[in-house]
C-alpha cells in the first residue's frame, strides 16, 4: 500500500498539474488552434514548469537547501517558490497568450495566486498541501471549461473529484500531511481559479 501512495504523490506532484491543464485545454477547446500554436505552447509550458524546475531541484538538493522533491520542511520552501513564481510569470507574460487563449492564460493567472499565498503562509510557518493545491486548482478549471464550452466531460470531472480524494489519501498515509494543512492546500488551489472565473466564465 505504501508502494502505491508513494505512486500516487509523484503522479499527482503539483509540477505536473500546471502542464496537465494546458493539456486538457487544448483538448476540451472547442475553438480552433492552428497546430503550431498550441504545440509551442505545451513545449514551452513543459520546459518552464517541469524541466527547469527539476533542474533547480537537483542543484538545491546538491548544495543541501532541499533534502526531497516534497519540501517536507517549511524553510525549504522559499525559495523553490520563489523560483516557480517567477517561471509561471515568465509562462504568463510571454508563452500563454490572453487574446488566443484567455481561459488557459487565467489558469496560469489563477496558478500564481495559489503559489503567492502558499509563500505568503510559509513566512508564518503554515505548510500547507502543495499536492492538493495542484488537483484542486485543476478540477476547479476543468469544471470551468466544462461550463464555458458547455461540454460533457462528467467522467473527467468525477477522476478529478476522486483523484483529490486519492491526494489527500496518500499525504495522510505518508504523513505527510495533516488534515488541517490539506484544507489549507485545498483552498488555496481552488478558490484562486474561482476568483479568476470571473475574467472569463
Amino acid at each position: 500500500m505504501k508502494v502505491f501512495f508513494k505512486f500516487i504523490s509523484y503522479l499527482f506532484h503539483p509540477l505536473f498539474l500546471p502542464l496537465a491543464g494546458a493539456v486538457i485545454y487544448y483538448t476540451i477547446s472547442p475553438k480552433f488552434h492552428p497546430p503550431e500554436e498550441w504545440q509551442s505552447v505545451i513545449l514551452r509550458v513543459s520546459i518552464l514548469t517541469l524541466l527547469i524546475p527539476i533542474v533547480f531541484f537537483y542543484l538545491l538538493r546538491n548544495i543541501g537547501w532541499v533534502s526531497s522533491i516534497y519540501l517536507k520542511e517549511v524553510s525549504e520552501r522559499k525559495i523553490p517558490l520563489y523560483i516557480y513564481i517567477f517561471l509561471i510569470f515568465m509562462v504568463i507574460y510571454g508563452v500563454v497568450s490572453p487574446i488566443f487563449a484567455l481561459e488557459l492564460y487565467f489558469y496560469f493567472v489563477g496558478i500564481l495566486g495559489s503559489l503567492i499565498a502558499c509563500l505568503v503562509l510559509v513566512f508564518f510557518r503554515f505548510k500547507a498541501s502543495m499536492h492538493m493545491m495542484g488537483i484542486s486548482g485543476l478540477t476547479l478549471f476543468v469544471i470551468g471549461l466544462s461550463f464555458h464550452y458547455e461540454v460533457n466531460i462528467t467522467f473527467a470531472l468525477a477522476l478529478l473529484v476522486f483523484s483529490i480524494g486519492l491526494v489527500a489519501s496518500s499525504r495522510l498515509y505518508l504523513k505527510a500531511h495533516d488534515n488541517k494543512e490539506l484544507l489549507l492546500g485545498f483552498f488555496i488551489g481552488a478558490v484562486p481559479q474561482f476568483i479568476v472565473f470571473n475574467n472569463w466564465l
